[in-house]
Order: C-alpha cells, then sequence, then structure tokens
C-alpha cells in the first residue's frame, strides 16, 4: 500500500500529469456531492465557477468557501480541482472554485479583479443553492492564496463590486507569496513595473481590520518561501489583527493542496486545520 501511494503522489507531484489528476479527482465522480458546473459570474469566456454541494436536509443552509487555486498566475483551471471542492463538500461546505484570467493575457492586478468579481457573484447568489452568504469564507493555494489574501486585505477589489471585505468571515491561505520582490523576468512582466510591487504585496493592506486569517506553509516548500508567512503574519500582529499560523514539517509546496486528495488525505491535516479554524467564525 505504502509504494501504491508514493506512486499516486509522484503522478500528482507532476503538476499537470492527467493521470495523476484524474486518480485525485476519482472520487469527486462517485460521491454525493452535487457539483454545478460552469455558471457563469461575469461577461468573459473565462469567468466560470463551479459549485459543490454537500447532501443536506432539505430547508439547511451551509456555509461556503471560495477556492483559487494556484499556477504562478499562468496555468491551472477549476476542473483540476474538483478533488478540492469535494473535501470541502464533505466537510459539509458549499464549495466554489473559479476560473480567473492569467499572464500573458493579462497582468496584475486583472486576476485579482476576477476574483473579487466571483466572491461578490457568490455573495449575492449563493443562498439559490442553499449556501448562507453570511458564513463566506476564502481559501487558496500558492498565487490563488495571494490572490484572495489580497481580496480579503485590499478593500478596493470588493468595492469595485459594490461590496466590502466584511463580508469575508475568515481567509485559510496554503503556501502563498504574500510579501516577496518579483526577480524572474515572467513575473517582473506580469507585476512591474517595480514602482507597482508594494500594490502586489498583501502585508500594504494591512490594519488589523482584514478578516482573521490562518497562514499555512510545508517545511518542505523550495518554491514560496517561509518569509512569506512570516512577514504577513507579523504585520497583522503588528496591527493587532487575527491571525494562525501553521507549518507542516514534512509537506512541500504541491503537498499543501494534495493532502486533499483521497491517497493523502493522512499526510498532512491541512483541510481539518482548515475546517476548524472556518468554524469558529461562523
Amino acid at each position: 500500500m505504502k509504494k501504491l501511494l508514493v506512486a499516486l503522489s509522484s503522478l500528482l507531484l507532476l503538476g499537470c500529469a492527467r493521470t495523476g489528476l484524474e486518480l485525485a479527482n476519482l472520487p469527486s465522480k462517485f460521491s454525493d456531492t452535487d457539483i454545478i458546473r460552469n455558471v457563469a459570474y461575469g461577461h468573459d469566456a473565462w469567468q466560470k465557477l463551479d459549485i459543490y454541494i454537500p447532501k443536506h436536509a432539505k430547508g439547511e443552509t451551509l456555509p461556503v468557501v471560495v477556492f483559487f487555486y494556484g499556477g504562478s498566475w499562468q496555468d491551472g483551471s477549476k476542473d483540476m480541482y474538483a478533488f478540492v471542492g469535494d473535501a470541502f463538500a464533505q466537510k459539509k461546505y458549499i464549495a466554489v472554485i473559479a476560473d480567473y484570467s492569467k499572464y500573458p493575457q493579462v497582468v496584475f492586478p486583472q486576476f485579482v479583479d476576477d476574483g473579487a468579481k466571483a466572491v461578490a457573484w457568490v455573495y449575492r447568489n449563493i443562498e439559490k443553492y442553499s449556501g448562507n452568504p453570511n458564513d463566506l469564507f476564502l481559501s487558496g493555494h500558492s498565487a490563488g492564496a495571494h490572490i484572495a489574501a489580497l481580496i480579503a486585505a485590499d478593500h478596493r477589489y470588493l468595492q469595485k463590486e459594490g461590496l466590502n471585505t466584511s463580508v469575508i468571515k475568515a481567509f485559510a491561505g496554503m503556501s502563498g507569496p504574500y510579501d516577496f520582490v518579483p526577480k524572474e523576468e515572467t513575473y517582473k512582466a506580469i507585476f512591474g513595473p517595480p514602482e507597482n510591487y508594494p500594490q502586489m504585496q498583501v502585508t500594504t493592506f494591512i490594519d488589523g481590520r482584514e478578516p482573521p486569517m490562518l497562514l499555512l506553509w510545508g517545511a518542505k516548500d523550495t518554491l514560496v518561501g517561509r518569509s512569506n508567512m512570516d512577514l504577513l503574519a507579523d504585520k497583522i500582529r503588528q496591527q493587532q489583527g487575527v491571525v494562525e499560523t501553521k507549518i507542516y514539517p514534512n509537506v512541500d509546496h504541491v503537498g499543501m493542496v494534495s493532502s486533499f486528495t483521497w491517497f493523502l488525505r493522512g499526510k498532512a491535516t491541512v483541510l481539518e486545520d482548515i475546517c476548524q479554524f472556518f468554524g469558529k467564525y461562523q
């Protein structure tokens, strides 16, 4: 069994490997989660989201989590992350996974604007799907954690949609690049010019009034440094905001989100920790 899990893990860690993703998403095809696919949250072709609705009693309303996937602001799609939607649904959350625009078609902050538009759509429409808009949470992995954190911290994004950050009860980020200066040419192109960099750093907008934040990081992460978590947590504490952190000793960058899959669920308690944190604010 151990050799099988190692093999499955290796397939998933290939990123977009079709076999790995099919295995990761296999349970969602047979679960009792109801999936509503390709719901438009805007007018552009990529502005679509999927809604994962757990089995629930008639008339019951459930908390909602909007999840943003990673991919260096360049890759990924909501279809790759059915295993995340189903995992949250099995914890009795209505999960929403939204697509967003990416480089090179767009540069910062367009993908954050897309994310805010998706969150606003969910807030205004999720009651139709048995969701409680007053129990709305954000989560994300890697670049998706960056997008979600900016939506939660920089009030301008939701203000464009006629809302404010108070509609977000809490945020949980996995391996997010919250405070960094682009070094690679691609990232310079996405976020530049340099005078624009403070606008993409979540720490710029921390004032103590942002939603409670849970910041999670794997100690074997070689892609996003621990300093991103530490700098954001320190700034929140300085401003007397609410933040919790946790480090997983044997987990790398991809391992944070792959811990949501059926074959790696026991490797790290990421999903359980996020749900426990959200539960404090329901």
